[in-house]
């Protein structure tokens, strides 16, 4: 039986002595094609390149660390991966983070402060090139911690309020008052908002739009039906229950993958959508314009938003830096889930 030494022993990592041996050139040489490619003869540089992958060379990110370089890894830090929002917004950050030469680990806090906190320690202790986070409540006093030891930290939709951090965000007040208008000049006064068990600060934001939306033209409040703990289809069933007894002729839902189940669930009961039922969404994930009916929704610019959050995260290692916070505009995206508001009797 070979022992633990032994295996150790056995696949030894080449070095890069390794490969300027292989090679027949300096160890200067291979740091240069390794860290400064431009000032080595091309004929060399491959000779170098060969010799590395004869060798099964593989760089050391701890030792690229230990000459004062940046790590490449970056960690992404968001609420839920399964949710399609966040992987188009990962697509966004790790589009511009591989231009960089960076490798992005994606994690999920499922909106558990503990998970959370737990992620974010061992995140630090790789000591990555930063961490872009959505955070899962509104004490940021951790991540400002994390930025002051070192790792710089950037908030992904959520303001940065007074912290000295960099922030991009959404207007998510507008996009609540943009469904809120559009239903409104559809003839819709009695309006649901469907939320989720999720209470943070965004979905808040979007319900407060659509409250002043229907202030202004003199409606009543939206009716905030909340869906209960568990999985989407029992908590949208519920809902649908809900928002049909008080006789909500439009909802708007916290997202995309919500409205989808409501659609669903409503069509399951003989409700049609949009002839009887308006269903407005939140995000304009990809699928939202290929479902059918295709899905009215609020559109983010989802992967706009994820290459913001990379490049303020890249822009930490300029020395004339200075934290700020941007924001998006949402828009609406009228399609086949919302119509004029029935009259009564038909």
């Amino acid at each position: 039986m070979v022992d633990a030494a032994q295996h150790r022993s056995a696949v030894r990592r080449s070095g890069m002595r390794d490969v300027a041996r292989a090679a027949g050139v300096s160890i200067s040489t291979v740091a240069n094609v390794l860290n400064n490619p431009a000032v080595v003869a091309d004929a060399t540089r491959r000779r170098v390149e060969e010799a590395m992958a004869a060798v099964g060379f593989v760089r050391s990110g701890p030792a690229r660390q230990l000459r004062g370089l940046p790590s490449r890894l970056v960690g992404s830090v968001t609420l839920d991966q399964a949710n399609p929002f966040y992987a188009e917004l990962n697509r966004g950050i790790e589009d511009r983070l591989d231009e960089a030469g960076c490798l992005v680990l994606a994690c999920s806090t499922d909106l558990e402060p503990d998970k959370e906190r737990r992620v974010l320690r061992l995140l630090e202790e790789q000591s990555p090139r930063g961490i872009i986070v959505t955070p899962t409540g509104e004490n940021l006093d951790e991540l400002q911690a994390i930025a002051r030891r070192g790792t710089p930290v950037v908030l992904l939709d959520a303001p940065r309020g007074a912290l000295d951090l960099c922030a991009v965000t959404v207007d998510h007040v507008t996009g609540g008052r943009l469904a809120g208008e559009h239903l409104l000049a559809l003839g819709h006064l009695r309006i649901a908002f469907v939320s989720g068990t999720w209470d943070v600060p965004p979905v808040r934001e979007r319900l407060e739009g659509l409250r002043r939306a229907m202030a202004e033209h003199g409606a009543a409040p939206p009716i905030e039906v909340r869906m209960a703990p568990g999985d989407l289809f029992r908590g949208t069933e519920e809902a649908v229950v809900a928002l049909l007894a008080l006789e909500a002729s439009a909802v708007v839902c916290l997202n995309d993958i919500t409205a989808v189940a409501v659609v669903r669930a409503l069509e399951r009961r003989g409700v049609r959508v949009p002839a009887d039922v308006s269903v407005v969404g939140y995000d304009d994930v990809p699928f939202a314009a290929h479902v059918r009916p295709a899905l009215t929704t609020v559109r983010r610019p989802i992967r706009d938003l994820g290459r913001a959050a990379a490049d303020l995260l890249l822009a930490e290692l300029i020395p004339t830096h200075r934290h700020e916070e941007l924001t998006f505009a949402p828009e609406l995206v009228a399609r086949a889930t919302t119509s004029r508001r029935p009259m009564p009797g038909t």
